[in-house]
């Protein structure tokens, strides 16, 4: 038998970058180049949330559903991740991806461990949208009409405030099992807020995604929000509810990452 030889697997075409924000705090980018030259209005991007988590998953669907000569076209995929590489850092994702709690009351957490600092949605964004895409856009040709954001559980619900807060900021918007209960329901003071004030020519997709063996209070979130955001239809957004049989709150990750590249080119 022939001897093995160990070397270590580096995905094709995927980098990983180093990237401070203003505010100092340092992030891990990850960056799935396409193969094909970038279509005549650029290429589409994904920006995955969770990267250390949703990357790798979401740069070989990509590359597998954008194959010659029957896939879809190329899309550019860049992932958000921390220095720790924890799939899920709790403490920088806490704080990046949710909304300000003040005079709520937030849920026990598991052994009565204390919350860690959160409401940094809005200076994330601000990284997201003054910082990293511009950079973004100075290295690749971009398409700006096809700019995907997705994200889950608690990146679900950063998915949810972009749209509310900055709808201009990406044109697809994919919400995977979104803690709407975050400060209680507080998101769904933003989506009234939002339903009264939207007028606009523009175009948006939302996708709210959960597994049916989620807790509860998860699915009816998930119902709610698409109910609410399904009366909008006449006035430019699409929006998708998907619920994966016999998925729980992780396993429904690999089905709700799969449908992301036809999201980005419907």
């Amino acid at each position: 038998m022939n001897k093995l030889t160990r070397n270590p697997y580096i995905a094709d075409r995927c980098y990983e970058y180093e990237m401070s924000s203003s505010r100092g705090d340092h992030y891990r980018i990850l960056i799935g180049t396409p193969v094909e030259e970038a279509p005549v209005n650029g290429y589409p991007v994904i920006y995955a949330l969770d990267g250390d988590a949703l990357f790798q998953t979401v740069a070989e669907t990509v590359r597998l559903q954008t194959r010659k000569p029957k896939g879809l076209g190329p899309v550019l995929v860049i992932g958000i991740g921390y220095p720790s590489k924890e799939p899920f850092d709790m403490n920088r994702r806490c704080l990046d991806f949710t909304i300000p709690a003040e005079g709520s009351v937030l849920p026990a957490r598991p052994e009565g461990r204390p919350w860690p600092p959160h409401g940094g949605a809005d200076q994330f964004l601000d990284f997201i949208e003054r910082e990293l895409k511009p950079v973004i856009a100075g290295e690749w040709p971009i398409d700006s009409s096809r700019q995907l954001i997705v994200g889950h559980s608690l990146g679900g619900l950063l998915v949810l405030h972009a749209l509310f807060a900055r709808p201009h900021l990406f044109t697809h918007y994919a919400a995977g099992s979104p803690s709407t209960w975050w400060a209680e329901d507080k998101i769904f003071e933003e989506q009234m807020q939002f339903t009264q004030t939207w007028q606009s020519s523009a175009t948006i997709r939302l996708q709210l995604t959960t597994g049916a063996r989620e807790l509860p209070h998860m699915l009816d979130g998930s119902d709610r929000m698409g109910q609410a955001m399904r009366a909008l239809s006449d006035r430019g957004i699409t929006t998708d509810v998907i619920r994966f049989e016999d998925e729980d709150h992780v396993s429904v990750l690999p089905g709700m990452l799969a449908r992301l590249p036809r999201f980005i080119w419907s």
